[in-house]
């Protein structure tokens, strides 16, 4: 992301917006809004501020200050300092800076980065809000429970190198482990039935297992012939962050032990 706004210079490759290199871009903000360290403000500024002098900057209105300190949940607290900011309102700060020139595309390093939870959905309604207006909106995070319910789109990286570019649901589908929940008060007697097909059962609990090897059409089938009632029967799909941690195993720099005894 720096690279991309020349910040860094890169080894190898470009980066454009429409055609054109960021540091080539007039008045940048009316392009492209990008949010990579919240806390990199001045201390002695006041939020609206802040603001104002990247206003001035591109040339954008005093009025639009205010719209955006209302849009993120600012306006009271925009004439105090920045040192007095929380991380999360720096971050609300961040976003209002992002937003300042209305940008067609927007770029964003770990957005929900200190946000209590009305503001962790906040910044998700308002990044969705966003692309469906047909604007880029490039997010790098490790929140991946949060990226599950917005992204569209992956880019998954590990030690710098591209690991997958896929749809979230392709990747999902990919890495993703996938069973079938199984729940009935004679689960038992459909377990030996299981095996005999090749399946790999596991006993969640007296009631429940999961099975995997199979589909659940299959299970279902399975249970109606030999007359075993069934009060839960569904395919169950691993995470985002399963799928993840899979695709990126060897990629992974530093692997934690296990906490077992110390002694």
């Amino acid at each position: 992301m720096r690279c991309m706004l020349d910040l860094d210079r890169a080894d190898s490759g470009t980066a454009t917006f429409d055609g054109r290199r960021f540091r080539d871009l007039h008045r940048p903000l009316h392009e492209v809004g990008a949010l990579l360290d919240a806390g990199y403000v001045h201390p002695g500024r006041s939020g609206r501020n802040h603001l104002r002098w990247l206003a001035a900057t591109n040339g954008i209105g005093m009025a639009r200050v205010n719209t955006v300190l209302e849009q993120v949940g600012l306006t009271a607290a925009a004439d105090a300092r920045l040192r007095s900011y929380s991380l999360g309102m720096r971050q609300r700060l961040g976003i209002a800076a992002v937003l300042l020139g209305d940008p067609q595309t927007i770029i964003l390093d770990e957005p929900a980065n200190g946000l209590d939870p009305e503001g962790i959905r906040w910044i998700r309604d308002t990044l969705s809000w966003l692309a469906g207006q047909g604007r880029t909106v490039l997010v790098s995070s490790h929140q991946l429970s949060e990226m599950a319910l917005i992204a569209h789109d992956l880019v998954v990286i590990g030690q710098g190198r591209l690991i997958e570019q896929s749809t979230v649901a392709g990747f999902v589908a990919e890495h993703a482990d996938t069973w079938v929940r199984v729940q009935s008060p004679t689960v038992g007697a459909l377990v030996p039935h299981l095996t005999a097909l090749g399946a790999a059962v596991t006993t969640i609990d007296p009631t429940t297992v999961d099975v995997r090897g199979t589909t659940s059409a299959t299970v279902g089938e399975l249970a109606a012939h030999h007359g075993v009632v069934l009060h839960e029967l569904a395919t169950q799909t691993g995470s985002l962050e399963d799928a993840f941690l899979k695709a990126t195993a060897e990629s992974v720099e530093y692997h934690s032990g296990p906490m077992g005894d110390p002694s």
